[in-house]
């Protein structure tokens, strides 16, 4: 008899602890295997943590426990799910961020491992059937046996299914001629470049190099200007590492970059890449990641969650655009992929390379203080100066084109100038969507999501209103639900309305629009950029997807739509991501040898973010940024962490978040700053009313081991739940 302590697999703070069952079976079973358990009259799946044998019966067990077991259903798993080293990993983040464990194995592994129910009916292996021959002796076969066998002796193997007449193949088989080979299939299957041979570096790159390699430093952050060549570094470096007999985890922020960044390495190192990203499927991302845990790849490309690929000797870790914040996870657990990766780092003793022409504030304050080793490319490759860059004050009237109230009269005639001169334009507004928002003219009724309660957006290229944080769908309304007027207003505009407002002002111009919209047939991310990159069109509208890590070299003008949007935002950091998307996006222009020029269009021409971004000097903007962050105590003057209570009572959750705040001024005293409680700017999710508390500290250690004080209190309390953001980005 053996006593299986399990983490079941409901990723919520109160059952965030070992449940104990009976195993009486044959099979293998440790820790790190998943079992079918019967939990609350469900089954469900369990990830086993600790196996010990023992000589009790069912029923002293119990007397010594005080409570009931029982025999788990099956074991699942013929081999741990993870190794030693992703398994302390899963410690440390959920050490870290205060999440359940479960909810951290849940991150790591591709759905048809993960420790969840449904990873039962998730793809498994899939193999191809090939049909060899080992006997070519023909006496006492049929005619046509004989004929069958003759023509698979001239090929190496064959497909099973290939073969049209079963009952000849079955009686080879049977009489030991033939046999059947499986062999793995691949469902993902990646693009066949020819080699592509690596540029000379510039003098700036082979410093760089020179100067991470000879360093005995962990932790390194490459400063580099938009177009100065940091992918190259990457190569290079990539391929020092694998020459050592090492594995490269090379991550990009946004999905929409992956393509391009597989891309880049498959031409250096062929087969020896595997992806893994969200937007691959179930099976993809099996296969890929028994490709990775099989060592049959030693370069792993993707986004966040390619931090916990199953790389057995990692010797570089690298972070591109390491301060775009989807390397934030905004659901539990609530883990960054930036310290997630200096973790691993250290596990390995392997460097951390972050990279970016705008880092985060936070990781420049650390290279400033030396925590980081600071590397710079202060100038593009070939010297190619950036672009020029012009502001256009939309709250001036002489700058207004009548015709068209989205563009400037300054846009429009760059746009016509690029048409004219066959080159390509990008326009850049990070709204996406027809209209942001519809409402009543008679009684001023706003359309918002039933689950969020935000303004929902108008999309008319299928005439629905779209929630774009939860996702809700209606169909566009004709009529007021309050008052019944059928008088309707849309206001503001996005990606869609812009791609309208350009092939009415250029008719001729050939347009494409990338946003999270258009992206989601999986396939059309890297269908459109590829298009683009050919010249099928002229100008290419989107949101930040097209702003950073693309290189087009057609391109020379970069129009920003509306630079103001996210600037009123209600948090400390909309000046830092207004300044760095701007940056990015204007560094998208004049990359080859053609000259770049930007439009930015704005209604505050003299806010600090746009004219320095305009200007792309960051060592003022960190400047600036850095004294308005340390007046309000906010990263990296200090550490965050917000704490949400959510309940399906609005009362009762206002009374808890109070009492929240009581407990946590009453154990931290004059050791943190408590802000709150506060309304969060999505109030209301998942029929469930929410409040949050934020917190500004500097000792890590007194804060969790309170905020653990505080977990285990809510623990107790039935219909409220409490969730805790480390280091948060959004509250």
């Amino acid at each position: 008899m053996k006593v299986i302590e399990v983490l079941i697999e409901y990723s919520i703070q109160s059952l965030n602890r070992p449940f104990s069952y009976l195993y009486n079976g044959k099979k293998n079973i440790s820790e790190g295997f998943r079992v079918l358990i019967n939990f609350n009259n469900k089954q469900i799946v369990g990830y086993v943590l600790k196996t010990y044998e023992t000589e009790k019966s069912k029923e002293e067990l119990q007397d010594d426990l005080g409570f009931n077991l029982e025999e788990i259903i099956d074991v699942i798993d013929e081999s741990p799910l993870l190794n030693k080293d992703l398994l302390s990993l899963a410690d440390q983040v959920s050490e870290y961020y205060l999440a359940p464990k479960i909810s951290v194995l849940q991150a790591m592994l591709p759905p048809s491992l993960s420790p969840r129910r449904g990873s039962l009916k998730a793809p498994k292996i899939a193999y191809d059937q090939y049909v060899k021959v080992i006997d070519n002796n023909e006496e006492g076969l049929t005619a046509k046996q004989i004929e069958l066998l003759r023509l698979l002796s001239q090929e190496d193997k064959v497909l099973k299914r290939e073969i049209k007449s079963k009952a000849i193949l079955d009686k080879l088989i049977e009489y030991h001629k033939v046999s059947i080979e499986k062999v793995e299939k691949r469902r993902l299957s990646l693009p066949n470049y020819s080699y592509h041979e690596p540029p000379q570096l510039t003098d700036e790159q082979q410093r760089v190099v020179q100067e991470f390699t000879s360093s005995e430093d962990e932790i390194y952050l490459l400063e580099g200007v938009t177009g100065s060549g940091k992918t190259e570094v990457y190569l290079h470096l990539s391929e020092k590492v694998l020459k050592e007999g090492r594995d490269v985890l090379m991550l990009v922020p946004e999905i929409s970059l992956t393509p391009v960044m597989v891309e880049y390495f498959l031409k250096r190192f062929a087969n020896n890449v595997a992806i893994l990203h969200s937007e691959l499927t179930p099976a993809e991302k099996y296969d890929e990641y028994r490709k990775i845990a099989n060592g049959e790849a030693h370069i792993v490309v993707g986004a966040r969650s390619a931090i916990f690929a199953p790389l057995k000797n990692i010797g570089l870790i690298i972070l591109d655009e390491e301060h775009v914040e989807s390397y934030k996870q905004d659901v539990t657990p609530f883990y960054h992929a930036r310290e997630v990766a200096i973790m691993r780092g250290k596990m390995h003793h392997s460097k951390v390379l972050l990279a970016s022409a705008t880092p985060s504030l936070e990781s420049r304050a650390r290279a400033q203080k030396g925590v980081y080793h600071l590397l710079r490319l202060p100038h593009r490759i070939n010297a190619q100066p950036l672009p020029a860059t012009t502001v256009v004050n939309l709250a001036d009237y002489r700058n207004l084109d009548r015709d068209s109230y989205m563009f400037s009269l300054r846009l429009r005639k760059e746009i016509r100038g690029v048409l004219d001169r066959k080159e390509q334009a990008i326009l850049l507004i990070n709204r996406r969507g027809f209209s942001s928002s519809v409402s009543c003219r008679k009684c001023g009724h706003v359309f918002k999501c039933p689950t969020c309660g935000i303004a929902l957006t108008y999309h008319k290229s299928d005439l629905m209103l779209k929630c774009h944080h939860c996702d809700y769908v209606e169909k566009n309304p004709e009529i007021c639900p309050e008052c019944g007027s059928t008088y309707l207003m849309k206001t503001g505009f996005g990606t869609e309305r812009i791609e309208e407002e350009v092939n009415r002002l250029f008719p001729e111009a050939r347009t494409l629009r990338l946003d999270s919209d258009s992206a989601k047939i999986r396939t059309k991310i890297p269908q459109i950029i590829e298009q683009f990159r050919n010249k099928e069109a002229d100008i290419l509208i989107g949101t930040q997807m097209i702003a950073k890590g693309h290189d087009f070299p057609d391109v020379t003008l970069v129009g920003v739509v509306l630079a103001d949007i996210g600037l009123s935002m209600p948090n400390y950091r909309s000046n830092e991501r207004a300044f760095q998307l701007i940056t990015q996006a204007v560094g998208r222009s004049g990359r080859s040898d053609k000259k770049g020029q930007a439009i930015i269009q704005t209604y505050i021409p003299s806010h600090y973010a746009i004219t320095l971004a305009a200007r792309q000097d960051y060592e003022l903007f960190y400047r600036k940024e850095m004294e308005m962050r340390k007046i309000q105590s906010y990263p990296p003057y200090t550490f965050l962490a917000s704490v949400t209570l959510s309940g399906k009572t609005e009362d009762h959750v206002i009374e808890g978040i109070y009492e929240v705040v009581d407990f946590l001024n009453a154990n931290l005293q004059d050791e943190a700053i408590i802000l709150g409680p506060t309304t969060p700017y999505i109030p209301y999710q998942g029929n469930r009313y929410m409040r949050t508390a934020l917190i500004k500290y500097r000792n890590q250690n007194l804060i969790h081991d309170v905020l653990k004080k505080l977990l285990d209190v809510y623990r107790q309390k039935s219909g409220l739940s409490l969730s805790i953001n480390i280091d948060p980005y959004n509250f």
